[in-house]
């Protein structure tokens, strides 16, 4: 677990990243002030709202990279290469709130029938992963609650997000995954 000043680091690091990036062309150098706390292998998102709508948001569920390196990355995506939005533009910056949600390592979910996704899938706590051939889809712990789901319609959006019919839940290839996030506000 990331303290509360980890976090205020971490989104102080993300706006400077995006505004580095918009005035000059830069991708933001990791400062060395940073934490040992935030130089760890982890998986995060970084979540952009423009007067409480989606705005962007991209991130790496694998933590692959040190977390101040993916937050610096991510930051920067989920402004200008989310591929549902526009580039956010300097003039809106100031209407930009940061959310960075910092994820545990994926775990697969065992389960003899599907029918026990529902029981071992926690709304609120977990977020999930589905895989299927070639198709992904990723929803963060807090998607099913703003949208007040429960655990079916969870998985069911977590397929569609992953571009496959909203049951492929059932289907044996399908693979789930859950992690959970700690998320940290800029407001």
């Amino acid at each position: 677990m990331l303290s509360e000043e980890d976090g205020k680091f971490l989104l102080k690091l993300a706006r400077k990243a995006i505004e580095t990036y918009l005035n000059e062309g830069k991708i933001l150098e990791v400062p060395s002030d940073t934490p040992e706390t935030v130089k760890k292998l982890q998986g995060a998102f970084v979540t952009l709202s423009e007067h409480g709508n989606l705005r962007g948001c991209i991130g790496y569920c694998e933590p692959f990279k040190p977390l101040v390196n993916t937050i610096i990355e991510v930051a920067i995506s989920a402004a200008t290469s989310d591929p549902r939005f526009n580039s956010v533009e300097k003039s809106e910056l100031p209407d930009i709130d940061l959310e960075i949600s910092v994820l545990t390592k994926p775990q697969l979910v065992e389960v003899k029938t599907s029918s026990e996704y529902l029981e071992k899938i926690e709304v609120g706590k977990d977020g999930l992963i589905i895989e299927k051939d070639f198709y992904k889809g990723i929803l963060l712990p807090q998607v099913p609650v703003e949208w007040k789901w429960n655990a079916e319609e969870f998985l069911c959006n977590t397929c569609i997000k992953a571009g496959l019919a909203p049951d492929c839940w059932h289907d044996t290839k399908t693979k789930i995954f859950s992690f959970q996030a700690q998320i940290f506000y800029e407001k």
